[in-house]
């Protein structure tokens, strides 16, 4: 048997103690000499804090302004206006972080868990521009954008109870779809970010990615301790130095960006509420539930804390209720982002403080534009190296995962094959779904998502339906076979938490 996060006086294993949404640190008896509370807890010094934070800062802030910039490019936006629209997106994003780390009551995950702008709800907020015309559409998608929120929120508590259906091997197949699907995002960086950028797919941006890239993983196999963790960051920096004398960045923008600007609620008018907008955002919203769902379970085993129910139920009203609030201040809804799990595995600091510590920089970059200029002097090349590291290293957290569910079942190759096949569908041929309805394409565009819900029912399929019929025959039910399945009570896993005993397997 695998050794447990913790040990009782009795010889038998205890259920390790979570920082729950109560604010209980978690005391770990098997720690070294003075760490005493798990590293999840860990408050680093204040350099170590700051420099890490700014790898997830600079991990995500792509991420964070491509929605405002499509979405106020879409609605017509003037170059002020939209300025005004990334400052607050970066402004919220923080704030979303900080109460998904530090938490408040039963409000946030309490895990290194970065929130940003959800990229799933572009496309509706888009649809919602065309159909409501530029002067309307802001204060209609806010309006909708609020509602969706104030659902999450109170679903928060009903959804976590999914929990149960995402045994090791749905786990797996969901962290291992998240890796994959972020890739493709790593190789358009790579190659210059979009198609109608200057210089898009030339020479110069993929060499730039692949210096980046060699300079991270050089780092990574050269350096020791504290700047082994920093790898990321200095490969950024080198990437970036590299891309001034090729022409592929400039301080242009820097010039360009106010020092100060406080946030204006409802700039662009108070919130609208209309019908058919707020059903498509709270579709958005769901989407968006069932992913972050996936990300605090894959979260979890990383940083060996197990993301139990009031976990997932903390985290998910974290979403709801920054969601909710986002749009007082200009920005849109709120959600996981799954970028900066691979830098968490990367770099193995697991401290949720450090993760605060980047949505404080958000917050600050948020108020003081001319600081996001100057991380915005990254070029996407630089961030496309760097990605294909960070993702990657998701997609081989999940395969991790697999190996230890136990694959020697034949239900659980079906299950993994099926569920990764639907997932890379979106990703292999985006217009797949184009013909669907609007409803089905919001889900299924999500490579994620649509694996997601797929390892959902066939888990249910083989491992529930006539679950105690098969029992009774004395064929088991179990998600695999052997001690590596996992029974009741979850698998033991390697160096990681055991799964929630209300997960079958």
């Amino acid at each position: 048997m695998a050794p447990s996060n913790t040990t009782s006086t009795d010889g038998g294993s205890t259920p390790a103690r979570p920082h729950g949404p109560d604010g209980t640190p978690a005391h770990l008896p098997g720690a070294p000499p003075g760490h005493g509370t798990h590293p999840v807890d860990e408050l680093l010094p204040p350099v170590k804090l700051f420099s890490t934070g700014l790898q997830h800062v600079t991990a995500m802030y792509a991420g964070v302004v491509a929605p405002p910039l499509i979405v106020g490019a879409g609605v017509g936006l003037s170059p002020a206006e939209l300025a005004l629209l990334i400052s607050a997106s970066l402004f919220t994003a923080g704030l979303a972080t900080l109460l998904q780390t530090l938490g408040v009551w039963k409000i946030g995950a309490r895990l290194p868990f970065v929130n940003g702008v959800s990229f799933a709800g572009v496309a509706p907020m888009i649809a919602i521009a065309k159909e409501h015309g530029p002067k309307t559409a802001l204060p209609v998608i806010f309006g909708a954008v609020i509602v969706a929120g104030l659902l999450c929120f109170l679903a928060a508590p009903y959804f976590c109870k999914l929990i149960r259906f995402f045994p090791p091997v749905v786990q797996g197949t969901v962290i291992t779809l998240i890796g994959v699907s972020l890739l493709p995002v790593a190789v358009n960086w790579a190659r210059g970010g979009s198609p109608g950028a200057p210089g898009y797919g030339s020479m110069r941006a993929v060499g730039l990615a692949a210096v980046t890239l060699t300079a991270v993983v050089l780092c990574n196999r050269l350096l020791r301790g504290f700047w082994q963790q920093l790898s990321l960051l200095i490969g950024l920096a080198l990437g970036t130095l590299v891309a001034f004398p090729l022409g592929l960045a400039d301080f242009g923008a820097v010039g360009d960006a106010k020092v100060f600007s406080l946030p204006s609620p409802f700039h662009f008018g108070a919130p609208v509420f209309d019908a058919a907008a707020i059903v498509s955002m709270c579709i958005v919203m769901v989407v968006s539930m069932t992913e972050s769902t996936a990300d605090m379970l894959a979260l979890g085993r990383i940083v060996d804390r197990e993301a139990d129910e009031p976990t997932l139920a903390a985290g998910l009203r974290a979403d709801g209720l920054a969601t909710a609030l986002s749009p007082v201040f200009n920005g849109f809804a709120a959600s996981a982002f799954a970028q900066n799990i691979g830098l968490v595995a990367l770099t193995r600091i697991r401290s949720r403080f450090v993760v605060a510590a980047g949505g404080g920089i958000l917050v600050l970059l948020g108020l003081f534009p001319v600081l996001g200029s100057l991380v915005s002097l990254v070029p996407q090349p630089v961030l496309g190296g760097a990605g294909i590291v960070l993702f990657g290293t998701v997609a081989a957290s999940g395969i991790r995962t697999l190996a230890e569910a136990g694959m020697e079942s034949g239900s659980n190759t079906v299950l993994v094959s099926v569920s990764l096949g639907v997932g890379i569908v979106p990703i292999a041929v985006p217009t797949f779904y184009d013909s669907f309805p609007e409803a089905a394409r919001t889900l299924l565009h999500s490579g994620i998502s649509a694996g997601c819900v797929m390892a959902v029912l066939l888990n249910l399929l083989f491992h529930h339906v006539g679950a105690a019929r098969r029992a009774g025959s004395g064929s088991g039910s179990g998600s695999g076979s052997g001690p590596a399945a996992g029974g009741a009570t979850g698998p033991t896993v390697p160096k990681g938490p055991t799964v929630p005993k209300a997960t079958p397997s």
